[in-house]
């Protein structure tokens, strides 16, 4: 049969850059008239300009429910910006670069895209007649800098990589000692690190870190922020060794400045714990997360929320490396923290994947009846708060059908996915690609009732479905034809249709994960099977020495 269900995270919705920007800064937004910014004295010596930038201080959310803490730390100027400062001249240059990213930030927050991009339009046609016709300095490369800041709080990433291109080959020919370099340089490798274009990103963030080594030495707190953006970038790029050691410098660096149990140490301690839970370095990952925990339990109390937050960390650290007792038992210690704190509004999204993830654990350290209740006050929160027809019930109606089907309980678990099925009919319709993962377990409840026939009609309505969502030899349709084999074979179908899907499944996974993968081995068994009940010798023996190379090769392996 198909295999067991697993709990699905709750939908959660990325901020996008605007906001993210609009939060980090504490400066009032300005509503005046659209002013181009212009260079009056291409000679003069601007100090750092200041833009509301995330540095080492920052705000984090998780990307995924099992790897969640939320560090909470000031934003706004940065030391190195604020190192700058030792130009009267460029002031006025300053304030008109700072007023122009609150501009845009402002109409952003108003809604007012199009004014945003209007604005930025009419910056780089000054700045690009300023290129044309010459100047080629920091300050044309500052305000690039700003303008694509601009773009990617406006959410309009096409013009991005262009301007970061110009920056890049005004940069490349300037001196260190130009200020504002070393901030630009950091800006840059972020963003070229949020488009993806890691080895762009690792240039720029490794030149900063030189520019500011050679000027105030190598464990200045001024390396933090740019020594941050490098790890990340090497971690992206597929260096994880050289990104651990860059995370693990920054923490040295900050014990050296502000001690040991300092609240600065979260961010980089909380990233390296990540990347070595991403390199399967469990073991050594629990050590920062352990380091977190104390740290806000010092800074804060042992009621916290931050402390919940951090127990979570460390109870995914845990969990991974293979002790999910210890993981239950911070999981929910951690909710009840974060539940009587008042940290988090019930029906955050957040708190939400928390108690899926300790509802899954709880399933598969066989306390099943806890981890039901847990999903259960999903389903009642979400319905409280959303609405009991709102889509975002399907996931939930699909985790609680889930868990009542791991307790053989098949009535309950139909009746749920009836539920979830008719809200996606009403939300995506019937024919959307969406709809046929609940609709593939709904085929597997069915038939676990023995209701074969009903079970069949649904599976060959998510093969039709997928089939023309995904194409014919995708691993979704595989997964829908090994469904139907399931179901075929307990409806006594002819063996010679059931091989010819089973053969079908084998193409689609040959193509998907080699033709020597270990999930090849039980589909390689079904058709043995059915080649002997077919008394197809001579291809039965093909398949068989297939088989059996496979199986000595895994066992050898393991």
């Amino acid at each position: 049969m198909v295999s067991s269900i697993t709990l699905l995270p709750s939908t959660t919705l990325l901020t996008n850059w605007a906001n993210q920007l609009s939060s980090q800064s504490g400066l009032s937004p300005r509503h005046s008239t659209w002013q181009c910014v212009c260079f009056r004295d291409q000679k003069r010596k601007p100090k750092l300009y200041i833009i509301p930038a995330r540095h080492f201080l920052s705000t984090s959310s998780s990307d995924t429910a099992s790897t969640k803490l939320k560090i909470h730390a000031t934003s706004g100027v940065s030391q190195v910006q604020n190192r700058s400062a030792s130009s009267n001249g460029m002031k006025e240059f300053e304030m008109e670069l700072q007023e122009l990213f609150n501009e845009v930030k402002a109409m952003v927050k108003i809604g007012k895209e199009r004014d945003a991009m209007d604005l930025l339009r009419a910056n780089y046609v000054a700045v690009k007649e300023e290129i044309d016709s010459g100047l080629k300095g920091i300050q044309q490369a500052a305000l690039l800098d700003i303008i694509a800041l601009g773009y990617m709080a406006v959410g309009d990433l096409k013009p991005v990589p262009a301007l970061l291109d110009m920056i890049s080959k005004i940069v490349d020919k300037l001196n260190a000692s130009e200020p504002l370099l070393d901030s630009v340089l950091m800006h840059v490798g972020s963003m070229y690190s949020a488009l993806g274009m890691f080895e762009n990103a690792l240039l720029a963030h490794q030149r900063a870190v030189s520019i500011l080594e050679n000027t105030y030495g190598d464990y200045n707190t001024l390396l933090v922020s740019p020594l941050l953006g490098l790890a990340k970038s090497y971690g992206s790029y597929g260096k994880a060794n050289k990104a651990i050691g860059v995370y693990e410098r920054t923490v040295t660096i900050l014990e050296r400045s502000r001690g040991c149990e300092s609240e600065d140490l979260v961010v980089p301690l909380f990233s390296l714990g990540k990347l070595l839970l991403k390199e399967g370095k469990a073991d050594e990952a629990e050590a920062p997360f352990t380091r977190i925990l104390n740290i806000y339990k010092k800074t804060y109390g042992e009621k916290d929320g931050r402390v919940g937050m951090a127990m979570c960390s460390l109870a995914n650290a845990k969990c991974t490396k293979g002790d999910a007792d210890g993981a239950v038992d911070l999981y929910k210690s951690a909710l009840r923290i974060i539940k009587e704190s008042n940290y988090m509004d019930i029906d955050n999204s957040i708190l939400e994947n928390m108690r899926i993830d300790l509802a899954e654990l709880l399933h598969f350290v066989g306390r099943g009846n806890e981890g039901r209740e847990l999903l259960e006050e999903c389903l009642l929160v979400n319905e409280k708060y959303r609405g009991k027809n709102n889509p975002s019930m399907a996931t939930h109606l699909m985790n609680l059908a889930a868990s009542y089907s791991r307790s053989r309980n098949y009535v309950e678990a139909e009746r749920l996915l009836r539920t979830c099925l008719e809200i996606m009919e009403k939300s995506v319709g019937s024919e959307d690609q969406s709809i046929t993962f609940p609709m593939l377990n709904f085929a597997v409840t069915l038939s676990q009732l023995n209701r074969y026939n009903e079970a069949e009609q649904v599976a060959l309505k998510v093969l039709r479905i997928r089939e023309k969502a995904f194409g014919k030899e995708s691993l979704p349709v595989g997964e829908a034809l090994d469904c139907l084999v399931s179901i075929q074979v307990r409806l006594g179908r002819d063996d010679g249709e059931v091989l010819g899907l089973l053969k079908r499944v084998l193409v689609i996974q040959e193509k998907e994960f080699g033709s020597s993968a270990e999930e090849l081995i039980i589909t390689l068994q079904k058709i043995v099977h059915f080649l002997e009940k077919l008394e197809m010798k001579d291809e039965k023996f093909k398949f068989r020495r297939r088989l059996a190379l496979l199986r000595e090769k895994y066992q050898a392996e393991s």
